[in-house]
């Protein structure tokens, strides 16, 4: 898989809000199609079976589960695969960014595959199969439903991990209204997590990302930082720590250089440079992996030199953070223009005209093709509980297309997002979209203003919608409080059960008209797209007969 992945802090973002973002890319020359759903409790499994691995997850003494909604593949042919989602209880989560790891990370802790049985030439087994770890496929399904907070999601997820190990190098991102954590795997059964600061954006192109760890705190308060319980003498055991004493003072006084006893074992230090010590950077990366991070950030620290001799980081660099603060708060059509992206401004624009042919198809971008969807959770703290969660979801292609705001904590989805087919029809989003894009594409700056026009009027209606529901959300939270007093209605309201059913009649009806705008206008784009491009193509003639 290959995705994009961008994080926004509380206090990075416009409104208070955390914001966890992602693009869900297939891989090469694969495209799979997107649906919307909602899961609910007695559809949850008891005892899970993964498609990919078959690993069994007993899932009976996880807790009582929760509802929530997500954004999965439409195919069963690799599993759930949720991708994206929230719960009613306000969690989210995205998963996964893939990821990879070096090879002595590989080295000393493998992969956990699936094993096929082993049969002789009579066919009767003679090694039974062995089950993988578990995955992408599997990930937001076993967390989500069973925690309450990000900080506890992350917990579960790294029991799971060490229990059951995984088969897949991942980036899973976990939130809730205070914070956002992002755990990285490390081999098939160690893993690492980081809390985004809650003033910075976090960047993340399929490279292990984390370029900072504090060990100390790790197993200490964990104010900031977790990982599994061995960490520390893992690294040290298989010698991982890359970190030159001469650079130790980079990560200030709470920094030893990594050292060595007197039997010559190796003394783990507190902080080290996680990108250094498990990632990758190889020549792929500067194609496919760092000019993506270079992009995001200089769409969101724009004033600083990004294009001269002299700039500090470009599309090459190994070293460009993980997270840093922003030079203006962050909306929701930053994130959507980011990862819709394609280098705009740049030699490197697919679509653009500076540079050459060859600068124009040298890296890849964040926009790319084969995007099923992108699915930006907000979850904002000044509206009542039950409203808290918005899924702002876009399918197919994203600089061809906008996201739109969807309630997670609903019963049931519309159908234009639920129903998508398994082949190509008008009758959902995920292939309107997808035919536009397609069609699009070949005449850009023609159909360009169209696109345009279409998507800063989702966004519009969008946001509109968005603040007529939380009014009403809020006023029926209101009125629910019989005791409060003028000054403790906000407080009160804000607690107003996700159950309360005139609450989510509220939330369904607003996704639903959500729904049924995006069905008019996309058919709408659709219909002018094509027009256009009819009269584009190359047997196209401006002659006709007298009688036309």
């Amino acid at each position: 898989m290959s995705c994009t992945t961008l994080l926004v802090g509380k206090a990075a973002s416009i409104d208070g809000s955390t914001i966890i973002a992602r693009d869900d890319d297939s891989g090469s020359g694969r495209y799979d199609p997107k649906r919307l759903v909602t899961v609910h409790p007695e559809d949850q499994p008891r005892r899970y079976r993964s498609v990919l691995s078959h690993v069994e997850v007993d899932l009976a003494d996880a807790g009582d589960p929760c509802r929530y909604t997500i954004a999965p593949n439409v195919l069963p042919n690799r599993g759930v695969l949720a991708e994206a989602g929230a719960s009613e209880r306000n969690v989210a989560m995205s998963a996964t960014e893939t990821i990879a790891v070096n090879e002595r990370v590989l080295a000393a802790d493998p992969l956990v595959e699936l094993v096929p049985a082993e049969t002789d030439a009579d066919g009767v087994e003679t090694t039974p199969e062995r089950p993988g770890g578990i995955g992408e496929e599997d990930i937001v399904t076993l967390v989500l439903p069973y925690v309450h907070t990000a900080r506890e999601g992350v917990e579960r997820l790294g029991a799971l991990l060490e229990r059951y190990g995984t088969y897949e190098s991942n980036g899973v991102i976990i939130s809730d209204v205070d914070e956002i954590w992002y755990v990285e795997t490390i081999g098939g059964h160690h893993w690492i997590a980081r809390r985004v600061p809650d003033d910075c954006y976090a960047t993340i192109p399929n490279q292990l990302g984390i370029d900072d760890f504090d060990l100390k705190d790790a197993f200490g308060k964990q104010r900031e930082f977790m990982c599994s319980a061995d960490l520390r003498e893992f690294m040290a055991r298989h010698r991982l720590d890359r970190t030159m004493p001469a650079h130790a003072s980079a990560f200030g006084d709470a920094r030893a250089a990594v050292g060595f006893a007197s039997d010559g074992s190796v003394e783990q230090a507190d902080r080290f440079n996680p990108r250094v010590a498990f990632g990758t950077a190889t020549a792929k990366d500067h194609i496919y992996n760092t000019p993506r991070a270079w992009y995001m950030q200089r769409c969101l620290n724009p004033s600083e030199d990004w294009d001269s001799p002299a700039a500090r980081f470009t599309p090459t660099s190994d070293d460009i953070p993980w997270c840093r603060v922003p030079e203006n708060k962050v909306t929701i059509e930053d994130v959507d223009a980011i990862l819709s992206s394609h280098f705009e401004g740049t030699p490197y624009d697919p679509y653009g005209t500076l540079g050459t042919a060859e600068s124009r198809h040298r890296y890849r971008p964040i926009g790319i093709n084969r995007t099923g969807h992108m699915v930006a959770v907000q979850l904002r703290p000044y509206v009542p509980e039950a409203a808290r969660a918005v899924l702002w979801t876009s399918f197919g292609s994203g600089p061809f297309t906008s996201v739109a705001p969807f309630y997670a904590n609903v019963t049931d989805t519309p159908t234009y997002l639920r129903d998508t087919t398994p082949q190509v029809s008008t009758d959902n989003l995920y292939w309107t979209n997808r035919l536009i894009a397609v069609i699009a594409d070949a005449h850009f700056y023609e159909t360009n203003r169209l696109v345009e026009g279409y998507a800063e009027g989702v966004r519009a209606f969008g946001h509109r919608l968005v603040e007529r529901t939380d009014e009403a959300v809020a006023a029926m939270a209101a009125s629910g409080v019989s005791d409060a007093s003028d000054g403790a209605t906000s407080d009160a309201a804000a607690s107003v059960p996700s159950g309360s059913d005139d609450v989510t009649a509220a939330l369904e009806a607003a996704n639903d008209e959500m729904a049924a705008y995006l069905r008019k206008h996309t058919t709408t784009l659709l219909n002018d797209v094509l027009y256009t491009s009819s009269n584009l193509m190359h047997n196209s003639f401006a002659m006709s007969d007298r009688w036309a």
